[in-house]
């Protein structure tokens, strides 16, 4: 470099410098004509899009989008609220990485720490679906989650501790709460409304029917599970590989069986008679062995080898037959499930050594976490083996997806307790109990405790445009429960209707602020760390969820994964909220954000380009 091109070089980080240092918004012009001196013809406001979903589709998440949008306005940036139909919505995030902050309530997690692994790891950086929708990339964060993989014990508690304190740290995005879910039964059909978990498929196994006053005919007539609710989804595709169609499983839960279904204990088995694990020089290797004489709703039997296409299927969708432009191996350009990819990533190989045997041979992880890959649903060969091709439109291949991940599966064939009748699309949806399910054999020996076969012959889904109008259906005796949680402004109406009765069960599927943090400036942790800091769990407690939320900072709060020091005690210990009383403090909010390397102009967060 020249010695003239080497002084500009310093007098303009020189410039720069005083720039960065923050100069009294008065001397404005001076400003302007440093940073042109300096190279910086303007200064970039700081903009953020809230994507989430509308007022009839979720009660509580528009609500509180505008609430912490204010607050970010409140510290300069420009910030605005993009409400979208949740199927377009999940598109969007999950499969396009189209937006820069979104607020939704994340499907249904087991509380395992290794739930994180997918979720995080950068491996899924560029993934599709819930494998780490924040494009996330943290060295450390890496570490530990293949740490906790491979442990167990105290050493398994301290990598969740350290990942824990990462994750904080980085914030690739802030835990709001974890809401009640409100639901209205009626009291005349059925037992065990309060205890029924209906965030789960099983959920539904363990209702009790009342033969006494059970509707039109008594002990000879079928009894129907009558079920309302908002999302029309599953009236539409069945799927359980649809990312922008499955939020929740629960009825594709019903449909479909897994080797195993989760437990706050573990994993226990399912479809599976049961397995039993050994150690290998290459890890874990369990030898699973699946209940005999099971069936497809088609009648085709279910096989060890159902169970090992299931596994390739996931892995690639496309089964090792898309090959690149140039050239590419098969292994590089498949096309794996966007859902499930975390607990496949656990399995290295599947062997059949007979019909109702299966193999499985686990990469570096231990037994307990090995279980986890055992909670997908397990598809029938011959019905998914014919949706391995590319998708064409106009005759173009998408290379980056298969039939097997667009199609709307209906009519679906399972192995589940319920089996598919037929359908309406956007406003209903009938299923029929499927009785030569092991359930139903001997009283379902081996299933989870006070799981048994369905006490309804059929379940119909209703659909409806509010959450008012569906309280409205059930307390006029048109439905027995509102399938999906409604919000809180119904509990009133739900109390004072006779033969109704109120269920509020706590949710294991949290409101969370995601960021996107392959966009600037959402890729500098700081700026995060800052963003979290403009959010009061306490306030958005009280005055959008009205108390049916339990506020917490952390996926895995209210485990015992959580160390005493991370944990929600009335305040985020790691990113306090800058400010009292939802009211936030817009001088320690610019202090906040000037350390993380921004400045202001005219009251405005900016960047330099």
């Amino acid at each position: 470099m020249s010695q003239s091109s080497s002084g500009y070089g310093v007098r303009r980080r020189a410039v720069i410098g005083t720039l960065g240092a923050g100069a009294s918004a008065g001397l404005g012009g001076c400003l302007r004509r440093a940073r042109s001196i300096a190279g910086w013809d303007s200064m970039d406001p700081v903009s953020l899009r809230i994507k989430t979903l509308p007022a009839d589709s979720d009660p509580y998440a528009l609500h509180a989008a505008r609430t912490i949008t204010s607050w970010y306005r409140a510290a300069g940036i420009d910030a605005q609220v993009v409400p979208v139909s949740e199927e377009e919505l999940l598109r969007q995030v999950l499969l396009n990485k189209n937006f820069d902050v979104f607020l939704v309530r994340m499907a249904a997690r087991q509380r395992d720490p290794d739930a994180l692994y997918g979720l995080l790891h950068s491996q899924f950086a560029d993934a599709r679906g819930w494998q780490n929708p924040f494009g996330y990339a943290d060295l450390d964060v890496d570490e530990w989650l293949e740490t906790q993989r491979r442990s167990t014990g105290d050493r398994r508690r301290e990598a969740v501790a350290e990942l824990q304190r990462s994750i904080a740290r980085s914030q690739p995005f802030t835990v709001v709460g974890f809401p009640d879910e409100i639901r209205a039964a009626r009291r005349g059909n059925y037992t065990n409304w309060q205890s029924a978990n209906f965030r789960s498929p099983q959920g539904y196994l363990t209702l009790g029917r009342i033969v006494e006053g059970t509707a039109e005919g008594g002990d000879d007539a079928d009894s129907v599970l009558r079920v309302v609710g908002t999302d029309r989804r599953a009236t539409e595709n069945l799927n359980p590989l649809s990312v922008e169609y499955r939020r929740s499983g629960v009825l594709t839960g019903l449909l479909y069986d897994a080797i195993g279904q989760p437990t706050p204990e573990g994993t226990t088995p399912w479809l599976a008679e049961s397995w039993a694990f050994a150690e290998s020089d290459d890890g874990p290797r369990a030898t699973v062995r699946l209940r005999s004489d099971q069936t497809w709703h088609d009648g085709e039997p279910v096989t060890a080898e159902d169970v090992a296409f299931t596994y390739a299927l996931l892995a690639d969708t496309s089964l090792g037959s898309s090959e690149g432009q140039d050239g590419e191996t098969a292994a590089e350009t498949r096309v794996p499930a966007p859902r499930f990819q975390g607990r496949i990533g656990l399995v290295d190989d599947v062997r059949t050594p007979a019909a109702d045997r299966v193999v499985f041979q686990f990469g570096d992880c231990s037994p307990r976490v090995a279980t986890r890959a055992f909670t997908v649903p397990v598809l029938p060969k011959h019905v998914w083996q014919d949706r391995t091709d590319a998708v064409s439109i106009s005759g173009i291949e998408v290379g980056s997806a298969t039939e097997a991940l667009v199609t709307n599966n209906i009519p679906p064939v399972g192995s589940g307790p319920l089996r598919f009748v037929q359908n309406t699309p956007r406003e209903s949806l009938h299923l029929e109990a499927n009785e030569s399910h092991f359930l139903f054999d001997d009283e379902g020996t081996g299933a989870r405790p006070g799981v048994g076969p369905p006490a309804f012959d059929r379940l119909v889904l209703q659909v409806v445009g509010s959450d008012d109008a569906a309280v409205g259906v059930v307390a006029d005796g048109g439905a027995d429960v509102t399938g999906t949680p409604v919000g809180a402004d119904t509990v009133p109406r739900i109390g004072r209707t006779a033969d109704l009765g109120l269920l509020v069960q706590r949710s294991t599927s949290p409101y969370v602020v995601g960021y996107n943090t392959q966009t600037p400036p959402l890729t500098n942790p700081r700026f995060r760390h800052a963003l979290a800091r403009l959010i009061d769990r306490s306030h958005l407690a009280a005055e959008v969820f009205d108390g049916y939320v339990r506020p917490a900072v952390r996926l895995l709060e209210g485990t015992e994964w959580v160390p005493e020091e991370l944990r929600w005690d009335g305040a985020d210990p790691v990113t306090p909220f800058l400010g009292t009383e939802g009211e936030v403090d817009a001088a320690r909010a610019r202090t906040e954000f000037r350390d993380a390397g921004f400045q202001y102009e005219d009251g405005r967060l900016v960047r330099g380009q």
